[in-house]
């Protein structure tokens, strides 16, 4: 058996987890991710949000605590730290970054040292700190934006967020893209409507906004709020195996990155940016340490990156 797939005793770990983190519900053996470096470290700037979408993976909102907003004295010993591991980039997603009032200050230390991207809705929150974000064009290292649009469609992208947020959104795209920075685009997969019909009306509202028509764009799969119960495939060390290579498990975005969640009034490190809902998922306090420990594949999501390859990284490897 491939010992890069298969879980460690449970006496060599950091902290006491959950039996299923080791095996299915029916006791087969679980399949693993082991790291092999600290590429990309993410950020979690919060769960507060100026919108409620009823689909957020995050389940933010306005107010939002269940993760605490990212102050710059929390964020900077990690950065450090990173540089020291090899790290190519800093990464920050929320709730909306553009609400945590230290997010510039953290992006201005960050990229004095590495590339960053800020994962935002564009709206509001953004709108009123464009401002702010000049000085960072001058850094020698540069911040890509990728802006979440759900649809092609106002009326369906406005359905969850809110009237007017569509409009609100392409400014804030068409904003960043005039003052120079990189831009891309998120949404969700469409169901019912092949890829290049979905292409070909995305490019149509950025021909309209005055964008490249060809901006850069990634879908992802359903995801589920967090803390909810959801029904999926178990992925066991021979899928592991047979279905994947050496090659194809470095690909999984725990085998190169990590996240910093603030929750309780303490920072830790946790293997993706899909599993803070999940304790299991908590792999320290320091980024060393935290790869150290290989990741199991039992919360849900996993399944969206083993079966669809999805990845929230956008990092040129």
């Amino acid at each position: 058996m491939n010992a890069n797939v298969l879980p460690p005793p449970a006496s060599t770990e950091h902290r006491s987890r959950s039996k299923l983190w080791y095996v299915t519900p029916d006791d087969k053996p679980r399949g693993f991710i082991r790291s092999h470096a600290l590429e990309e470290l993410w950020f979690h700037t919060g769960t507060a949000c100026n919108l409620a979408c009823p689909f957020c993976l995050e389940g933010s909102k306005p107010g939002d605590d269940r993760l605490q907003l990212m102050r710059f004295d929390d964020a900077r010993p990690f950065i450090d730290e990173a540089l020291t591991l090899g790290v190519k980039q800093f990464s920050f997603t929320g709730g909306e970054p553009f609400i945590n009032k230290d997010l510039i200050h953290i992006l201005d230390y960050a990229l004095q040292h590495r590339p960053c991207m800020v994962l935002t809705n564009a709206t509001e929150p953004l709108i009123k700190r464009l401002s702010q974000l000049k000085p960072l064009r001058e850094r020698s290292n540069a911040v890509h934006f990728r802006v979440s649009l759900d649809h092609f469609s106002a009326e369906q992208h406005d359905k969850n967020r809110g009237e007017g947020m569509f409009s609100m959104a392409l400014d804030g795209l068409c904003a960043l893209h005039d003052m120079g920075f990189s831009v891309s685009v998120a949404n969700q997969t469409i169901p019912g409507l092949p890829a290049h019909k979905v292409a070909k009306c995305f490019a149509e509202v950025f021909r309209g906004a005055g964008l490249p028509e060809n901006l850069p764009r990634i879908e992802f799969p359903e995801f589920h709020p967090p803390g909810i119960t959801v029904t999926a495939p178990q992925i066991t060390h021979s899928c592991m195996v047979d279905y994947q290579t050496e090659s194809t498990r470095r690909e999984f975005m725990c085998a190169f990155s990590r996240m910093v969640v603030k929750s309780e009034g303490k920072c830790r490190v946790y293997a993706c940016t899909l599993v803070d809902d999940d304790a299991d998922y908590v792999l320290g306090t320091t980024l060393a340490a935290s790869l150290k420990i290989p990741v199991s594949m039992k919360h849900h999501r996993c399944y969206s990156c083993f079966q669809y390859g999805a990845s929230c990284s956008e990092m040129k490897r």
